[in-house]
């Protein structure tokens, strides 16, 4: 395993998580540092698509921690999030030491006995041989600092929300049958967000607070350079500042980051060479994921009618919505 580093300064979070390929703005790299600093999670709210949670995988590749994530849906429970024991293993286990239990009961004179023996044998069918680990558990009992990666927490239930708190709170977990496990090593914790219900005041008081959103027209795009550097600068810049174009309009969905990364690939495989008309028309739904919001901008795109406008499709003189 890589050696585990920490970050010494907000430079140092900005030149780390570059070689991770994630470009971090001052807000950002400020925030992941003073979160290792104070040893608080980190919340990060925004829309889907905007890397919360690429910022939780290239924090752990710039720190060599090992990335553990508990994904939240709804109906999430504490034994998916943190432990169940193996039945199946135990009643395995139990069926193979037959002849083991057979004899510790054989000379029992009650039926009273017989289970106070079997009691004293719990242990062995109650150890950490038989408890199935789950992601906050995991990250708990993790011999190596990890980062902690909770997923879309409002998509969980807000009885799940609570729980989490007390997790959070003192990395700690009782498991009635083996007693308190405490944390080894505290890991770090990001929790994203994409905001589609309100989290409680108990949970943002826990966590520092950032708020990724769409990035600028030159941070986008250097993003695109970064990730899709074979695709040609000239025409990198006109994807990116029509993808910006189209967050502007009234969507149903706006292009995220990841889908204007899926574009720009997208163009590297047809190797074009400019955003013409007939490209636009066949790639768009790359973008865009409703109906509704390609027919929109098949409407704003069609009052475009100069083959010369496609070859630089942004003149100054046109209208988007």
């Amino acid at each position: 395993m890589s050696s585990i580093r920490q970050f010494q300064s907000i430079d140092d979070v900005t030149q780390a998580l570059s070689q991770q390929q994630y470009i971090a703005n001052d807000e950002i790299a400020t925030t992941v540092f003073l979160s290792q600093e104070l040893g608080k999670p980190l919340l990060t709210e925004g829309p889907a698509g905007v890397g919360k949670t690429e910022l939780a995988k290239a924090v752990a590749g710039a720190t060599g921690r090992e990335l553990i994530r508990l994904q939240c849906y709804e109906g999430l429970d504490e034994t998916k999030a943190l432990y169940e024991w193996e039945y199946a293993k135990q009643l395995l286990y139990t069926q193979l030491l037959r002849d083991k239990l057979q004899e510790t009961l054989a000379d029992a004179r009650s039926l009273t006995e017989a289970a106070d023996r079997l009691a004293a044998e719990e242990d062995v069918f109650f150890s950490m041989r038989f408890l199935l680990q789950r992601p906050l558990l995991r990250a708990i009992l993790s011999p190596e600092p990890t980062v902690l990666l909770i997923d879309e927490i409002d998509r969980a239930d807000a009885e799940f929300e609570a729980f989490l708190l007390e997790v959070l709170s003192d990395f700690q977990v009782s498991v009635p049958e083996l007693g308190t496990l405490e944390a080894i090593h505290r890991p770090l914790v990001i929790l994203t967000s994409n905001n589609t219900r309100e989290l409680s005041e108990a949970l943002k008081r826990r966590c520092l607070y950032l708020f990724i959103g769409y990035p600028s027209l030159e941070q986008e795009l250097g993003v695109v350079r970064l990730k899709v550097p074979e695709l040609a600068p000239k025409l990198a810049r006109q994807a990116v500042e029509l993808v910006q174009r189209l967050r502007g309009m009234d969507l149903r969905k706006a292009p995220s980051i990841s889908e204007t990364l899926d574009w720009a690939k997208s163009l590297v495989a047809l190797n074009a060479s400019a955003l013409d008309a007939h490209t636009l028309e066949t790639t768009l739904s790359v973008l865009l994921k409703h109906e509704s919001d390609l027919q929109k901008v098949r409407r704003q795109l069609a009052q475009t009618p100069s083959q010369d406008d496609w070859e630089d499709p942004y003149p100054r003189r046109r209208r988007w919505n």
